[in-house]
C-alpha cells in the first residue's frame, strides 16, 4: 500500500540509512507526508495557533523539509533516508554515490544541541552537516534549493 500512496503523491516511506542493504531493508520506514495539507486538512487551528504549539509546528516544518527533499531528489541519483540508533536520530540523510549530507530540522529559535548529527558524524563522516531552522539555514532559503544543491 505504501507504494500506491507514494505513486499518488501522498506519502513515502524513507529507508533507514545503513552501509549494508540487508540492515537497511530490515528496518521500518519513516513515513514522510509529501504534502503538508494531508496533516492540516482536519485541523481547525489557524497558522498563528499552529506556531504556538511547538511540537505540532515542529512536525509540520520537518514534514515540509522532508517533502521538499523527496520531491527535488525524485528521479535523480540522490537517495533520501533517515538515521536512528538508540536515542540518536538525524532527520534526513542525502546520499549521492559515496557522499552523504546529514540534515537536522529545528523549528525553534534557541540554540539546540545536535547529538544525533554528532553521533552520525563520528560514525559515517558526512561531507556536510546542515541545520535547517533554529540558528542554521533559514527555512525559506532552504526551500529554494533542490536536494542536489547541498552536495
Amino acid at each position: 500500500y505504501l507504494e500506491l500512496l507514494q505513486g499518488a503523491g501522498m506519502v513515502a516511506g524513507l529507508s533507514k540509512y545503513a552501509h549494508g542493504l540487508v540492515r537497511q531493508r530490515g528496518s521500518s520506514p519513516k513515513l514522510q507526508v509529501l504534502n503538508a495539507a494531508l496533516m492540516t486538512a482536519q485541523d481547525n487551528r489557524t497558522a498563528a495557533e499552529a506556531r504556538q504549539d511547538g511540537n505540532y509546528w515542529g512536525r509540520l516544518v520537518e514534514s515540509c523539509v522532508g517533502a521538499h527533499l523527496f520531491n527535488t531528489s525524485f528521479g535523480t541519483n540522490i537517495e533520501l533516508t533517515y538515521w536512528r540508533e538508540r536515542n540518536h536520530e538525524v532527520d534526513f540523510i542525502l546520499r549521492q554515490g559515496k557522499t552523504t549530507v546529514a540534515i537536522e530540522v529545528k523549528s525553534g529559535r534557541r540554540a539546540e544541541s545536535l547529538p544525533g548529527i554528532e553521533a552520525f558524524s563520528a560514525r559515517f563522516k558526512p561531507k556536510r552537516k546542515l541545520l535547517v531552522g533554529g540558528q542554521g539555514i533559514e527555512l525559506a532559503e532552504f526551500l529554494t534549493k533542490p536536494a542536489g544543491h547541498w552536495f
